[in-house]
C-alpha cells in the first residue's frame, strides 16, 4: 500500500532532481546562461545588505531596498551556512526552498480527490524561468504560500500566520487569504503581522523605508503599462531607459500618466476582487487557492513592475490549485507555464534586445504580457462562475465541511 501511494510521485521527483541539478549549475556559473549574469544580485545587491543587516540596522540609504522587514531574514539566511560562500549558500538554500514546495505539493497530491497535476506544474514550471528562480529570494516567499494554502483547509490559525509571515517577507502572500472564511486564519494573521511589524521596527530602524521606495518607482520595461513606449519610440517618443530605484524603468513624458494608469487598475482589481468576496457563496475545497491564484495575477498583471521572479510566484500558486482534480484553472495554469516560457527569453536571453526595443525583443514582451493577460482574464471568469450564484457549475459544493462548509452567510 504504500509504495502503491508514493509511486505517482517518483517520476515527478526524477524530473526535479535532474531539472534543478541543471539550474544549480548554471547559477553556480559551471555551465554559462544566455544573457546578462542573472546572479549579479546575489553576490554584489543581497550581500551588500548582508553585510548591513548583519549589524543591526536595515539598509534604508539604499532605495533598491524595497522589501518589507521580514526579508532581512532571508538575506541574512545564507549566515547559516558559514562553510560556504555567500552566493553558493544562498543557491543552496534556494534550492532546499524548491525542494520543500516539491514536498508539500507531493504530499498534497496523496487521497481520491487530488491529483499530480499541481507537482507537475511545479516541476516544469520552475525550470522554464532559468537561473533567476534561484538568484531571487522569490522562491523561499513562493514556500510560505504554498504552505499557508495548504494549511487553510484544516489548520486555519497557522494557515493565517504563515501568510502575515509570507507578506513581511514580500507582501502578496497577503492575497493566500483572500478565500479564506475562518475567522481564526485572519485574526493570527492580524496577531503574527502586527506583532512581527512592531518586533522590527523597535529592534531596527529603517524597516519600513521600503515603502517610500516602492511608491516612488516607475514603469519598468517589462511591465504591462512599459508596452506604450516600446511602441511610441520608433514614432519618436522622447524619452529613456535608465536603471531607477533598482530596475531598468522608461523616464521622460507620458510615464507618470501610464504609472498612474497602472495603479489605476490595481484598484480596479482590488475593487473587483472585493465584489467576487462579497457575492460568493459557493466555496469549495479549492476555492482558497483559485482566489489567490486569481488575486495575484491580477496584482502582478497589472503591476508597474513584472520583474521575471514574479513567474514563480504564479507557478507556485497554479501548482496547489491543480493538485485538486476538480478545480478548473487548468487552462490558466497552462497560460502560466507558457508565460514563463516567454519571460526567460526576454530576461535574461534577450534583456539587451527588450531594453533597445527592438522589433524581436518587443515582440517577446508582447507575448508574454499578451499571455498574462489572458491568463489572467481567464482565471477571474473561472472564479467568478465557480462561486457566485446564478452561474452554471461542475458540481455540487464540497461536503468536506473542514474545507469548504456551505454556509452564505459566513462569506459576507
Amino acid at each position: 500500500m504504500k509504495t502503491g501511494s508514493t509511486r505517482p510521485t517518483l517520476w515527478p521527483a526524477a524530473v526535479w532532481a535532474v531539472g534543478r541539478s541543471v539550474l544549480l549549475l548554471f547559477a553556480l556559473k559551471v555551465f554559462v546562461f544566455p544573457g546578462p549574469d542573472v546572479t549579479s544580485d546575489v553576490s554584489v545587491i543581497y550581500q551588500g545588505w548582508y553585510e548591513v543587516l548583519r549589524t543591526g540596522a536595515f539598509p534604508s540609504d539604499d532605495v533598491t531596498w524595497q522589501y518589507p522587514p521580514a526579508a532581512a531574514l532571508a538575506i541574512l539566511a545564507p549566515g547559516i551556512l558559514p562553510f560556504l560562500d555567500y552566493p553558493t549558500a544562498f543557491f543552496a538554500l534556494a534550492c532546499l526552498a524548491d525542494l520543500s514546495v516539491f514536498a508539500l505539493l507531493a504530499r498534497a497530491a496523496r487521497g481520491p480527490e487530488r491529483g499530480t497535476a499541481g507537482l507537475w506544474v511545479w516541476v516544469v514550471g520552475v525550470p522554464l524561468l532559468g537561473p533567476t528562480v534561484y538568484a531571487r529570494y522569490d522562491v523561499m516567499v513562493t514556500a510560505v504560500a504554498v504552505a499557508a494554502l495548504l494549511a487553510a483547509a484544516r489548520r486555519p490559525r497557522l494557515a493565517g500566520a504563515l501568510a502575515a509571515f509570507g507578506a513581511l517577507l514580500k507582501v502578496w502572500p497577503a492575497l493566500v487569504l483572500l478565500g479564506v472564511r475562518s475567522r481564526i486564519a485572519w485574526i493570527a494573521a492580524a496577531i503574527t503581522g502586527l506583532g512581527a511589524t512592531a518586533v522590527f521596527a523597535l529592534a531596527a530602524p529603517g524597516s519600513l523605508a521600503f515603502l517610500t521606495f516602492q511608491r516612488e518607482r516607475g514603469t519598468e520595461v517589462e511591465s504591462l503599462g512599459a508596452l506604450v513606449f516600446h511602441v511610441a519610440r520608433p514614432f519618436g517618443w522622447r524619452g529613456q531607459v535608465s536603471l531607477n530605484y533598482g530596475s531598468v524603468e522608461f523616464l521622460g513624458p507620458g510615464v507618470e500618466t501610464v504609472s498612474k494608469a497602472a495603479l489605476a487598475l490595481t484598484g480596479l482589481a482590488f475593487g473587483w476582487l472585493l465584489l467576487w468576496r462579497l457575492w460568493a457563496v459557493r466555496f469549495r475545497a479549492h476555492t482558497v487557492a483559485d482566489a489567490a491564484f486569481v488575486g495575484v495575477l491580477l496584482f502582478v498583471t497589472t503591476s508597474r513592475v513584472i520583474s521575471p521572479q514574479y513567474l514563480v510566484w504564479l507557478v507556485g500558486l497554479a501548482a496547489v490549485c491543480l493538485c485538486h482534480r476538480a478545480d478548473r484553472m487548468r487552462a490558466p495554469a497552462v497560460l502560466v507555464l507558457a508565460a514563463s516560457l516567454a519571460t526567460v527569453l526576454e530576461f535574461p536571453i534577450w534583456f539587451g534586445r527588450v531594453v533597445a526595443g527592438d522589433a524581436l525583443g518587443v515582440a517577446v514582451l508582447f507575448v508574454r504580457n499578451g499571455l498574462l493577460v489572458a491568463a489572467t482574464l481567464t482565471a477571474a471568469v473561472i472564479l467568478w462562475r465557480d462561486t457566485v450564484p446564478g452561474r452554471a457549475t461542475d458540481g455540487p459544493p464540497s461536503t468536506d465541511t473542514r474545507a469548504a462548509p456551505e454556509t452564505p452567510a459566513a462569506s459576507r
